[in-house]
């Protein structure tokens, strides 16, 4: 069996810094690389792309709202032109800088409101998957499981990864739990683990009401600004390779 571990990464600023990218790349596949809206200065972004493919790490870019001041999880409205050049400027870019650096991109995952949005909204997520396949039709896009995206992308012929949260509750509907609310986001290294191997196992995932429901997950992501994530990212290693699951 394998499975991908994705993180979101590159998320610091300036003097501002965002999680601990180096205690968690050895743990994980992929890497969400933030391009500057909600977070990632040049450098930063630099030397993220860097430490993946120090580690063998599949580049990926993480766009997002342009919302510095609050980290992309504000809710924003935008034309589809406006939002057709966000994309286009950040996975633009991140490309550019990935290849530079002697790399090629792997993937776009949507960041934070822009994700949670599109996750509900078709019209939305077609406009994100038809500006990613004019950047280039080989790049994939990380969709919630069961989700508007997973339709966009596969109307317009972009591949698509579904993605499984492991640090993150969900409602019954399948959508996450806002942030607002307490138990959104888990950090028990125990029962990540436990619902980490539910999902790859049995392909289910238990909401925040205590119903279990359906989830197809190609990939799971850790939230790199999960104060536990460099724990959760090594237990959840640890567990998967110790029963034979290969991480790629």
């Amino acid at each position: 069996m394998r499975i991908d571990i994705n993180c979101d990464m590159g998320e610091s600023y300036g003097e501002i810094i965002i999680g601990n990218d180096s205690a968690i790349m050895p743990f994980i596949s992929s890497a969400n690389i933030a391009c500057g809206f909600h977070g990632g200065d040049p450098l930063t972004i630099e030397k993220t792309i860097c430490l993946a493919l120090k580690y063998g790490v599949s580049v990926g870019a993480h766009p997002s709202y342009n919302d510095l001041k609050g980290f992309g999880r504000r809710p924003m409205h935008l034309s589809k032109a406006e939002l057709r050049s966000a994309i286009l400027y950040q996975v633009g870019a991140l490309k550019s800088m990935t290849e530079t650096l002697g790399g090629v991109l792997n993937h776009v995952k949507p960041h934070g409101a822009l994700y949670n949005s599109a996750s509900s909204n078709y019209e939305m997520s077609r406009v994100i998957a038809e500006t990613i396949k004019e950047i280039d039709p080989s790049l994939k896009l990380v969709c919630l499981s069961q989700s508007k995206m997973i339709d966009a992308a596969h109307d317009v012929g972009l591949p698509y990864i579904s993605e499984a949260f492991a640090d993150r509750a969900y409602n019954d509907d399948g959508s996450l739990v806002s942030r607002d609310i307490p138990g959104a986001v888990i950090t028990n290294e125990d029962k990540v683990v436990e619902r980490v191997l539910l999902m790859i196992t049995e392909g289910v995932v238990e909401t925040i009401n205590g119903k279990v429901i359906s989830i197809q997950a190609d990939t799971i992501c850790i939230h790199g600004d999960n104060e536990q994530a460099p724990n959760l990212a090594k237990a959840i290693y640890s567990e998967l390779t110790e029963r034979g699951v290969t991480i790629r």
